[in-house]
C-alpha cells in the first residue's frame, strides 16, 4: 500500500502575506504541487487568518484533481460553515485554540464523546469524510471509534522529538496506536513535524498508514531543492 503524501501549504500563504500582495501565489502552489506529484492538499484556515485565508480556500477548492483536506477546529462556526460550503474530500478537525502558535494536541475522545458524535455526524451527513487529531494513546483511539469518526490522524510531534535518541521507543506508541485503530476499523492518517529524516521509519514500523499531511519541512526543504523534486523526495520516503 502507497501512502498519501498531502501536501499543507499554510507556509507558502505565510510567505506571501508577510508583504501583502499576491506573491507567491496560493493557488499556483496548490496546482504546482499536484502536479509535481502530491497525492492531495492540505489546508488549515485559522480564525486570524494568519496564513491560509478563508477566501483562498474557497478558490483552492474548485482546482483540486486529487484530495482536499481541510483542517481546523469546529468549535468555531465560521470554519463549519466554510467546510460545509467547499465540501472537501476530508475535513481533518483538531482542537487548537484561537491563539495558538501551531497544534499541539489531540482530542479526548473519552470527555469529548458527545461533542464530537454530534459534529462529525453533520460533515457525514454532506458527504466529508472526517478524521480526527489524536495522541497515540490506546484508549483514545479506541475512544475514537464511539465518535463516529471515518479516520483519526496521530499527532506526530512527540514521534519527531524522540526519533534522534531512540527511535525504537519513540515509535512505539504509534505501532499500537495503529494496531488499536485497525481493530477499530478507522481509517489511519499521520501529521506533525514529520520530515525526509524520520518519515521512511514512521511508514515502516505503523501499519496502515493511509495518509500524512506535511507542511512546514517540505515547504522549508523546498527552499533548497526546489519544490517539485522535493515532493518527489518526501514519496520515495512512502514507498
Amino acid at each position: 500500500m502507497q501512502t498519501k503524501l498531502s501536501v499543507n501549504i499554510n507556509k507558502i500563504a505565510t510567505l506571501r502575506n508577510s508583504r501583502g500582495g499576491d506573491n507567491p501565489n496560493v493557488i499556483k502552489a496548490a496546482i504546482d504541487c499536484q502536479t509535481f506529484g502530491a497525492d492531495g492538499i492540505t489546508v488549515h484556515p485559522r480564525p486570524d487568518e494568519r496564513h491560509i485565508r478563508y477566501s483562498d480556500v474557497r478558490e483552492i477548492a474548485p482546482i483540486i484533481t486529487t484530495e482536499f483536506n481541510i483542517e481546523g477546529n469546529p468549535l468555531e462556526d465560521k470554519f463549519v460553515a466554510l467546510v460545509l460550503e467547499v465540501k472537501p474530500h476530508q475535513v481533518t478537525l483538531v482542537p487548537d485554540s484561537r491563539d495558538q502558535l501551531t497544534s499541539n494536541h489531540g482530542w479526548d475522545t473519552i470527555k469529548e464523546k458527545n461533542y464530537l458524535r454530534g459534529i462529525i455526524e453533520v460533515f457525514k451527513k454532506a458527504g466529508i469524510r472526517v478524521s480526527i487529531f489524536t495522541d497515540p494513546v490506546e484508549a483514545i483511539v479506541a475512544g475514537a471509534a464511539d465518535t463516529g469518526t471515518d479516520r483519526v490522524e496521530l499527532y506526530t510531534e512527540e514521534y519527531a522529538r524522540q526519533y534522534h535518541k531512540d527511535k525504537e521507543h519513540a515509535i512505539a506508541a504509534y505501532a499500537n496506536a495503529a494496531r488499536v485503530a485497525a481493530e477499530h476499523k478507522l481509517g489511519l492518517n499521520a501529521g506533525h513535524d514529520l520530515d525526509r529524516d524520520n518519515l521512511a521509519y514512521f511508514r515502516k514500523h505503523v501499519p496502515g498508514l493511509l495518509e500524512v499531511s506535511i507542511g512546514h519541512a517540505l515547504i522549508a526543504d523546498a527552499l533548497y531543492y526546489g519544490l517539485e523534486n522535493t515532493i518527489q523526495l518526501y514519496r520515495r520516503q512512502l514507498q
